[in-house]
């Protein structure tokens, strides 16, 4: 396999794997709900409408911590390569996001025992975002 080929079997690879840890963190896992310290809603919120958000969230914030895997492994090779500064601050910038994807993931927040709460499309928005900058990056990154 060459070079050129590796990155591109390497991310189908890994987005696949993060999409089946997703689904399996979502169906196995109890539901987002309100946590010990959230005040009761005076109306019951819609179920279906928030665990299909918060089950989106989890499907984009795994998939952005997959893609900061593989930027971050492209940055540590090129800087293997080129010994640059601006390298490093790549390498800090993608390390700083995963921590980011990783610490937003409701998965995490569940195992921890929290409960996230009423956001709707607000609470994933964000995590859209960053996975359509990461593509950018990506695609920057091996393109250039």
């Amino acid at each position: 396999m060459s070079k050129n080929q590796r990155p591109w079997i390497v991310l189908p690879t890994l987005i696949s794997m993060a999409l089946l840890l997703a689904f399996l963190g979502i169906n196995y896992l109890q539901p987002p709900g309100p946590g010990p310290f959230t005040p009761r809603p005076t109306y019951p919120p819609p179920r279906g409408d928030i665990e299909l958000y918060y089950a989106v969230k989890v499907v984009l914030t795994t998939v952005n911590a997959a893609l900061l895997i593989f930027l971050l492994s492209a940055y540590l090779g090129m800087y293997r390569k080129m010994k640059s500064p601006f390298t490093i601050g790549l390498m800090v910038f993608s390390m700083i996001l995963l921590l980011y994807a990783l610490s937003s993931n409701p998965l995490l927040h569940s195992v921890f025992g929290f409960r996230a709460f009423g956001l709707g499309p607000f609470a994933m928005l964000p995590d859209l975002f960053t996975c359509v900058a990461l593509g950018v990056l990506i695609y920057l990154t091996f393109r250039y």
